[in-house]
């Protein structure tokens, strides 16, 4: 059997594919987004076994903001960043939403009210039950 002539092969799994290219931090993560119909492959839901090829189009939500790409290739491991960074192409739209969500979290992180002092130990305690993390 012969070995394909590039070093990248033609199709992988979904959910390997989000997690090389480190739109999720673990495959796990990845699955479950899957999983859970939040991601679409070419503008229909799939299943984590769904392959990818190049060419395709893929879109999530990330943080509230829609996320969509162009895949092209198909990298064999995940790799640093700096090595992956050119596995997809964001549309255009998609870097605006994801630029108007930046600008809208800096403005309500200005106009959220600060305390004068950084909370104690007693304070901290509250805060977290308040937001029922324990």
């Amino acid at each position: 059997m012969s070995q394909p002539s590039s070093s990248h092969p033609g199709a992988a799994r979904i959910d390997r594919w989000l997690f090389a290219v480190r739109l999720f931090k673990s495959r796990a993560l990845a699955a479950q987004a899957v999983a859970g119909g939040r991601v679409h492959v070419n503008g229909e839901r799939v299943r984590a076994a769904h392959e990818v090829r190049p060419g395709d189009q893929v879109t999530f939500v990330r943080a509230t903001v829609e996320f969509e790409c162009r895949v092209a290739l198909i990298p064999l491991r995940r790799g640093p960043a700096a090595e992956v960074a050119c596995a997809y192409e964001e549309s255009a739209a998609s870097v605006a939403r994801a630029a108007q969500f930046r600008v809208r979290m800096k403005l309500a992180a200005a106009l959220t009210p600060r305390p004068a002092e950084r909370p104690g130990k007693h304070d901290r305690a509250l805060l977290r039950r308040m937001r029922g993390r324990g």
